[in-house]
């Protein structure tokens, strides 16, 4: 079952939704890891920190950019995004990482404007390849566009970098901001009844090959976990155990109350949440709460901005 037979509706232009997205598997490396959910932490570090050059550790910003993607296959989420991107015209990636959504939506045909931000320097100079997308260095809440998007997503759980109650407020505003009167936003969130990070604690080490043909081993450990935010470390170590780099992170996990609030200050309205990525019901016990939010539309008689780039392609570079 897709988003849209989920009962979503349509988007504006009405393109089919293609095939999973087999064109993308065929290039993707190979994860050896058994259990691959712990290593799916995408946005960890995309969405809050500034940007950063290679620092002269011994794996690189770009190193690890790279490996993102191994450790990252196409997965279930991709296919329900993507079926979501395929129907609207004017789409924004926050926190859109080394890009691979928007870039299976262009190479499945999508003719509308796509664009995906991100503050992480590295992970953009990969998305960059795909020079038929705008990429934009920034942070959610800086945001830079007005009334441009029908829609909106956040993939790979990148929503709950969002740690503080200042960053998820001020994010929030600026994609309701982004997005055209009813416009809406598609993203997901660990449900924290489920209680993910006691598996990332528990898991042994993913044993992967990087696309420079290096074996590695990751391995997360959690160092807190305190009012819904748990804090981990990620560990990239040679086979032979020694440790090339740990990167620190901290993710929110907010029930659906707690969700729902948030989006209501910030003028979005609910319209479907699922416990899964085939349309699944929302269990207390559900692993995920997925949730496609509409913007409340303006007072009567507010006039409407014209999309001022609609259709309109091509890399940007800030500055």
């Amino acid at each position: 079952m897709s988003a849209w037979q989920a009962g979503l509706g349509t988007g504006s232009h009405g393109t089919a939704r293609p095939e999973p997205a087999s064109w993308w598997r065929l290039v993707q490396p190979t994860v050896v890891a058994s259990d691959p959910s712990p290593l799916r932490l995408r946005g960890r570090r995309l969405l809050l920190s500034p940007p950063w050059d290679d620092d002269g550790r011994m794996y690189s910003d770009a190193d690890a950019a790279a490996l993102y993607d191994v450790l990252n296959p196409w997965h279930p989420s991709d296919d329900f995004y993507l079926s979501l991107v395929m129907e609207a015209a004017s789409v924004l990636d926050v926190g859109c990482g080394t890009g691979t959504v928007l870039k299976a939506a262009r190479a499945a045909g999508h003719p509308g404007r796509l664009v995906g931000i991100d503050p992480d320097r590295a992970a953009l100079r990969v998305a960059r390849v795909q020079n038929d997308v705008e990429w934009i260095e920034c942070t959610a809440a800086s945001l830079p566009h007005h009334r441009e998007f029908e829609l909106a997503i956040m993939t790979g759980h990148a929503f709950q970098c969002l740690v503080t109650d200042d960053e998820l407020r001020a994010s929030l505003a600026a994609v309701h901001r982004a997005l055209v009167p009813g416009g809406r936003f598609a993203f997901e969130t660990r449900n924290p009844a489920a209680r993910a990070w006691e598996q990332w604690a528990s898991a042994p080490p993913a044993h992967v090959v990087d696309p420079a043909g290096r074996p590695l081993q990751i391995a997360y450990e959690v160092l807190s976990v305190a009012g819904g935010v748990v804090s981990f470390t990620e560990t990239t170590r040679n086979v032979d155990g020694t440790a090339l780099r740990t990167d620190p992170a901290s993710l929110r996990f907010l029930d659906g109350a707690a969700l729902a609030g948030f989006l209501a200050e910030a003028g979005f309205a609910v319209r479907a949440q699922f416990g899964g990525w085939s349309g699944q019901p929302l269990e207390p016990d559900s692993t995920e709460i997925v949730t496609v939010a509409a913007g409340t539309p303006p007072p009567s008689g507010t006039p409407r901005a014209e999309h001022p780039t609609a259709g309109r392609t091509g890399r940007t570079r800030r500055g």
